[in-house]
C-alpha cells in the first residue's frame, strides 16, 4: 500500500525544476549542457540592496518578523504600488510572504472551495494549475496561440465564465510567453468581468519591470477592478533576488487578513534580513534596473532573430519577461536524425539529447504546441544554443 496522501500522489512535479535538475545532472556527468530552462536572472543582486541586508544584520534583525511582514516594508510596498501602478493600498492590505509562489498558494487556500472554477488563460505559469488543483479548485484552461500573441480575448473570457467560476489567474508580462497586456486589452477584459461580480482576479506582475513595451498597466487600476483583484508581485525577477524569497500581495483587506491567518499556521513571517533589504529595493526608483532590462531587451532581439532563421519554428515577439515561447508543432509527426517527434515533450527531450540544450515543454504551461526558452544568460551562450538547435533540426525526414 502507498502510505502517501492522495493529495501528494495527484500533484505533478514542476517540469521547469525537473528539467533544470536533469540539466544539472547531465552537466555533472561531463556533458556540455546549455540550460535555458530556469527563469532566473543571471545578474547579481544590486550592491545597494546587499548593503541594506548587511545593515540589517548589524542592527540585529534576527528575531521573528510579524506574520504579514514588517510595517515599514508594507508601507514601502504601498508607496511602490502608488508610484508604479497608481494603486492605493493601505498596509493592512499588504501581506509579505516567502516568495510570490507562497503568495499564490495562500490566495488559493483562502479563496477556493472544492469545485470552484479558476480560469487559466494558456499558456500559464507552470505552478498555477497545480496550486489551484491542490486547493480543491477546478482549473478551466482557455487556449491561446502564437497568432494572438498568447492573449485571451474578451469573447473567450465571457465563454469560460460559469456560475461556478471563482477566479481568473494570469500574468503580465507573461511567463512563459513574454506577452504584455496593454490598458486597452485589460479594459476590455474588465468590461466582461463587470457583468460577473462573483469572479475575482489574481494578477501576477512579478515581471512588471522587465518590460520592453514602454508602458505597464495593472488590471487593478482599471475602474471597478481594485476591490476584486489580488495583485501579486515580488523582488525575485527584476531585482535579481530569487534566493531572497520575498513576494507580496496587495488585496482587499478581508483577503489579506485571511492570507495572514493561513501563513501564521504554515511559515509565519518571511526572512527578517531579506525583508529589510526589500524595503530598500522597492523604495528605489525603477530606473536603477535599466542596465538589466536593457540587457534582457538585447538578448530578446538576438534570440528572436536567430529563431526566425530556423525553418519550422514560429514565434511572436515577446514584450516582457525573459522568455520566448516558439510554436514547434511543424516538427510533430516527423523524424529528426532518427528520432521520431510526437509532441513538444519529444521535441524538448530531443534538443537535450541531440543539441545539449535544455528547454521546457509547452505542456507544462498548458500549450502543447510550444516549448519555452529562457534567455536569462549571456549572448554568447544564447548564440551557441541557437546554433546547436538549428543544426539539430535542419535535416528532417518525413515519416510515412
Amino acid at each position: 500500500m502507498n502510505p502517501l496522501s492522495d493529495r501528494i500522489n495527484n500533484l505533478s512535479t514542476s517540469q521547469t525544476l525537473a528539467m533544470a535538475a536533469l540539466a544539472r545532472e547531465l552537466k555533472s556527468q561531463g556533458k556540455d549542457i546549455i540550460s535555458l530552462s530556469l527563469g532566473e536572472p543571471d545578474f547579481n543582486t544590486p550592491d545597494f540592496i546587499k548593503e541594506a541586508a548587511k545593515r540589517a544584520i548589524d542592527e540585529n534583525y534576527s528575531t521573528y518578523s510579524p506574520v504579514e511582514g514588517y510595517l515599514e516594508l508594507k508601507e514601502a510596498i504601498c508607496r511602490k504600488f502608488k508610484r508604479d501602478n497608481n494603486l492605493e493600498y493601505k498596509p493592512s492590505q499588504i501581506v509579505v510572504s516567502t516568495g510570490a509562489k507562497q503568495s499564490l498558494y495562500n490566495i488559493a487556500q483562502v479563496m477556493l472551495n472544492d469545485g470552484d472554477e479558476v480560469i487559466l488563460p494558456a499558456p500559464y505559469w507552470v505552478s498555477y494549475f497545480e496550486i489551484v488543483k491542490l486547493s480543491g479548485g477546478m482549473p478551466v484552461v482557455v487556449p491561446t496561440s502564437v497568432d494572438t500573441d498568447f492573449k485571451i480575448t474578451p469573447e473567450q473570457l465571457e465563454a469560460a465564465i460559469t456560475p461556478k467560476t471563482k477566479m481568473m489567474w494570469f500574468s503580465s508580462p507573461c511567463n512563459p510567453s513574454g506577452s504584455v497586456y496593454n490598458r486597452e486589452e485589460l479594459t476590455a477584459l474588465a468590461k466582461v468581468l463587470e457583468k460577473h461580480p462573483h469572479v475575482y482576479v489574481v494578477a501576477d506582475e512579478i515581471y512588471e519591470h522587465i518590460n520592453f513595451s514602454g508602458t505597464f498597466c495593472s488590471i487593478a487600476s482599471i475602474p471597478g477592478m481594485l476591490d476584486r483583484t489580488i495583485t501579486v508581485n515580488g523582488v525575485a525577477k527584476a531585482f535579481a533576488m530569487t534566493g531572497w524569497r520575498i513576494g507580496y500581495i496587495g488585496a482587499p483587506e478581508f483577503i489579506a487578513k485571511a492570507c495572514t491567518k493561513i501563513q501564521g499556521q504554515v511559515t509565519s513571517g518571511a526572512n527578517s534580513i531579506a525583508q529589510r533589504a526589500t524595503i530598500t529595493a522597492v523604495d528605489a526608483d525603477p530606473s536603477v534596473l535599466k542596465y538589466m532590462v536593457d540587457a534582457f531587451h538585447s538578448r530578446r532581439d538576438l534570440v528572436v532573430g536567430l529563431l526566425k532563421d530556423i525553418p519550422g519554428i514560429k514565434i511572436n515577439v515577446p514584450e516582457g519577461a525573459f522568455y520566448v515561447f516558439p510554436d514547434v508543432s511543424s516538427f510533430f509527426g516527423k523524424t529528426l536524425k532518427g528520432t521520431f517527434i510526437k509532441d513538444a515533450n519529444d521535441f524538448s527531450m530531443y534538443l537535450l539529447g541531440e543539441a545539449n540544450v535544455a528547454t521546457v515543454t509547452g505542456d507544462a504551461f498548458g500549450n502543447p504546441d510550444c516549448i519555452r526558452f529562457s534567455y536569462a544568460t549571456s549572448e554568447e551562450l544564447l548564440t551557441e544554443a541557437l546554433r546547436r538547435i538549428k543544426e539539430a533540426v535542419t535535416l528532417i525526414e518525413v515519416t510515412a
